[in-house]
């Protein structure tokens, strides 16, 4: 479990550092950072699992801080650390899994990692309701029906009223709509153009051109969609994160 420590207090972030290396495996220490802004870009960086944050700090503090973490795509676990036991009922309304009140015990920091680590009821129920991802799209072909496997997919381009969909067999029109498509894959397909949709897995960079446009670069493939300018933002930044 990769933690960033958020503290405003050089000795406070001291401390917590230590109890995390005395606890070691599987726990370690990601990184620090001094307010609510330094925390969000580090987890916009680096591969945080949960955070353990103070609430009272300079420029940002920790309840905003959580509540922005919350809103990322895969947000890390928070756990509020403070001084003042009132935060507490606020706390648990900032999407905190815990808090804890300084001075830290090891005891209780270990307690609150370990609840950290398994997951609530509500994210259990969440899981068993969430619909079974299809594998295969089908396409009409000669006459019949052909399956096309999800995972073969390179990119999906609209045209009209028809998507095409290009695959390492080729390429398929399909009758669905790409916001459709968009809604039913949207953990396997990125929007990078309002007439395209790439397969993440195959999506590793970004190609500009002498006038300006920007490129997708697919793995095993040839095609070079357009990236709009809309969606380019987003695509630089999950490709920074490690495409995570």
């Amino acid at each position: 479990m990769n933690i960033l420590i958020v503290d405003d207090e050089s000795p406070a972030r001291d401390r917590l550092r230590g109890l995390i290396e005395e606890m070691g495996a599987p726990y370690a220490v990601a990184g620090e950072a001094a307010n609510g802004v330094q925390a969000l870009q580090l987890c916009c960086r680096l591969d945080v699992d949960l955070v353990l944050m103070d609430i009272r700090m300079p420029e940002m503090d920790g309840i905003e801080a959580a509540a922005k973490l919350a809103a990322l795509e895969l947000p890390p676990a928070v756990i509020f650390v403070t001084a003042f036991e009132e935060h507490a009922l606020e706390a648990f309304q900032g999407n905190a899994v815990d808090y804890l009140l300084k001075p830290i015990r090891r005891q209780r920091l270990e307690h609150s990692l370990m609840r950290a680590a398994v997951p609530t009821r509500a994210q259990l129920r969440s899981l068993r309701q969430q619909p079974e991802i299809p594998t295969h799209i089908c396409t009409n072909y000669r006459g019949g029906i052909k399956r096309i496997a999800i995972h073969d997919v390179i990119l999906l381009r609209a045209d009209q009223k028809y998507v095409t969909a290009i695959s390492c067999d080729g390429e398929a029109l399909l009758e669905e709509s790409l916001r459709s498509l968009e809604e039913r894959f949207k953990d396997v397909f990125f929007r990078i153009h309002r007439n395209a949709l790439v397969a993440r897995a195959r999506l590793i960079g970004v190609v500009k051109q002498s006038d300006g446009r920007c490129l997708a670069k697919l793995a095993d493939s040839h095609e070079q969609p357009e990236i709009s300018r809309r969606h380019l933002p987003r695509i630089r930044r999950w490709l920074r994160q490690g495409s995570r």
